[in-house]
């Protein structure tokens, strides 16, 4: 009985260090994950072509030129093709995802609801939290965000341009795979980022987090088959639908989910841990 007893204890014992060992190893991967998006406080390796300040939420947007791009990824047979050329007049596009810090500006003006789920997300009101990108928020609260801020959530063709470019990238850094510099995901590190986070992931018109951290949502309603009906220029996306698109993927995600022509969708009543939003607005 003592052999067995003992037995019992050593086999606990041993579990409970192993479990221990890998909630350590575990961190320090994340951590090493979480320092490298901050790229050594490097700036981006991407000059804008213009910029802009908002002086409602201090946002920087960027411009995205007018001209024809790539959109979609050449499969005819899912829901992220055909590849087809698109032309977008020019616009400019939020830099980085609204974090709490500027959705909380609106909330203050009482021109913006607060985010769902308050129990279950404490981080909105924690000031340590306050340059993450702000979440639980449904379709509609971001673009209430948008209009208040004098701009709109982008289309989903505008935001892909933004994300891609001309050439059809398959991140917004390039072709290369996404590894622990360049982006959130996988669960890499286990949580959103602030906004500003890797450089090296800029898109080629500068802007951030474009794959992975979180998933944001555009303006477009979601079919599966939307690309072989919709016009060519400045598309807007199917008249109705049941759910909204989101694009670029979030740190729950692999490296398949955040590549820049992959789509999302959900009812646009809905809010989660891991959607959140920018903006956009045409350029004069």
């Amino acid at each position: 009985m003592f052999a067995l007893a003992l037995g019992a204890i050593t086999f606990f014992a041993v579990r409970a260090w192993r479990a221990e060992y890998w909630r350590n190893v575990d961190a320090a991967r994340q951590h090493e994950a979480e320092q490298a998006s901050l790229n050594d406080g490097a700036a981006s390796p991407v000059t804008p072509i213009d910029s802009r300040v908002s002086s409602l939420d201090g946002t920087t947007l960027l411009l995205v030129p007018e001209g024809v791009f790539l959109m979609g990824d050449g499969d005819k047979a899912e829901k992220n093709g055909p590849q087809h050329e698109v032309q977008l007049s020019a616009f400019f596009i939020d830099r980085t995802e609204i974090s709490n810090a500027m959705y909380a500006i609106c909330v203050a003006a009482k021109k913006c609801d607060r985010p769902f789920h308050g129990e279950l997300n404490p981080n909105y009101d924690d000031p340590a939290f306050a340059n993450h990108p702000v979440v639980y928020v449904t379709w509609k609260q971001a673009g209430k965000y948008c209009a208040w801020a004098g701009r709109r959530l982008p289309s989903e063709a505008e935001w892909e341009k933004a994300a891609r470019g001309i050439d059809g990238r398959i991140y917004p850094w390039g072709d290369e795979a996404p590894d622990i510099t360049r982006a959130n995901f996988a669960l890499q590190v286990g949580a959103a980022l602030p906004v500003d986070r890797y450089p090296l992931g800029a898109s080629p018109f500068g802007a951030l987090n474009m794959a992975g951290n979180v998933r944001e949502w555009v303006l477009d309603w979601f079919h599966p088959l939307a690309y072989l009906g919709l016009p060519t220029l400045n598309p807007q996306g199917p008249p109705e639908g049941g759910q909204r698109v989101l694009r670029g993927g979030s740190y729950l995600d692999d490296e398949n989910e955040i590549r820049t022509f992959n789509r999302f969708a959900h009812e646009p009543g809905s809010a989660g841990i891991n959607r959140g939003f920018r903006c956009a607005m045409s350029a004069e």
